[in-house]
């Protein structure tokens, strides 16, 4: 009897280990199938933006989506919207704050009357004329400062992509300094440090949509607009302006931005796909602009209009003539701290 007592124990003790092992076993499958890439439902991301298909704002978008699908193995997949399919630059925007849009690239100017601080980005006459120089500024911890800014609005800053530095076109109308600009009707979007730039210069500035530039310039119902050389060129504005002047007057920066409650929401892997995915393809934008921006001018200049570049002391002058808009309208809150951290890095970069 007692050596039975003895043998039930020993295969007790054994049955024991045994289910200890297999359940060790299971822990360890569970954590490993939890840490592993794709354990996640499947996602789908809708990605909005107004640029025509093949510009380099969506060339960059593209590459965003290849990126993300095979980072993750099919298991993101990304809807590229191009040249506003989901609305007005201003809808996409509120799109994306309610979340019916997950990421879109939108000029920062368009953002500025959802979060204040990011019009910073939009004063005139603020950066560097070389674009590289820009650039890396907005790429340094005080533009990252400002992608943070957005967060007041719902939103989750990714990063800022290109599209060139704003040109100034005209009808029969020759800008050399601010004072030309006396009595001249010129086309903004709806931002404030828009409308207060051409105020301060003495013009007339009129917000029209994005949409209904093109009729409005033709019909004479503004002398003029900003905008970038390819956004000139590819909307064919040289055809319905007589005067294209080069200014460096302003980037035409995008901020490509997510809704801040769906990004939050996302696997911390996909966000970090995500946003290695946003660099990689910001960059190959800038360079797919960098390698057009060429081509552009020179089709441009051929096309008959008059083409003038702003010497180095009549930008100066604009310049000098701009520091006050700085003063007064970035100056709630800490604007003035942070806009001061821009004008250091700007300092640091340009002395390199």
């Amino acid at each position: 009897m007692l050596k039975s007592k003895k043998y039930l124990l020993l295969i007790s003790i054994c049955f024991l280990f045994v289910l200890a092992a297999c359940g060790g076993n299971d822990a360890e499958s569970e954590g490993a199938s939890g840490d592993a890439e794709g354990s996640y439902d499947p996602i789908t991301i809708t990605f909005s933006h107004n640029q025509p298909v093949d510009s380099p704002e969506d060339i960059g978008a593209q590459k965003f989506k290849e990126l993300v699908e095979e980072k993750t193995d099919g298991n993101v997949t990304v809807e590229v919207f191009p040249a506003s399919q989901l609305g007005s630059l201003r809808e996409q925007v509120e799109g994306t704050q309610i979340g019916e849009i997950d990421i879109t690239m939108q000029p920062s100017a368009v953002v500025s009357p959802f979060v204040d601080d990011i019009k910073a980005v939009d004063l005139p006459y603020l950066w560097p004329t070389d674009a590289e120089q820009m650039y890396e500024v907005l790429d340094s911890e005080v533009g990252d400062e400002l992608l943070g800014t957005l967060e007041q609005g719902g939103f989750k800053g990714l990063g800022f992509w290109p599209g060139g530095y704003k040109l100034f076109t005209t009808n029969g109308i020759e800008i050399h300094k601010p004072s030309d600009f006396e009595g001249v009707t010129m086309r903004t979007m709806e931002s404030p440090i828009l409308l207060a730039q051409y105020e301060e210069w003495g013009g007339n500035p009129i917000p029209v949509p994005y949409a209904e530039l093109y009729n409005s310039l033709q019909q004479g119902v503004v002398d003029g607009q900003e905008n970038p050389l390819q956004t000139i060129y590819l909307n064919n504005f040289y055809e319905v302006q007589d005067t294209v002047i080069e200014s460096y007057h302003g980037g035409m920066n995008y901020v490509l931005m997510a809704n801040q409650a769906w990004f939050d929401g996302l696997p911390a892997e996909v966000q970090d796909v995500i946003t290695e995915a946003e660099e990689e393809a910001r960059n190959t934008a800038r360079q797919a602009l960098a390698d057009t921006e060429e081509e552009y001018r020179q089709k441009i200049k051929d096309s008959g209009v008059n083409y003038y570049e702003l010497t180095p002391e009549e930008i100066e002058v604009f310049r000098e003539a701009s520091l006050p808009i700085h003063e007064e309208y970035y100056s709630e809150g800490d604007q003035q701290e942070l806009l001061q951290k821009i004008y250091d890095k700007i300092d640091e970069v340009t002395a390199e």
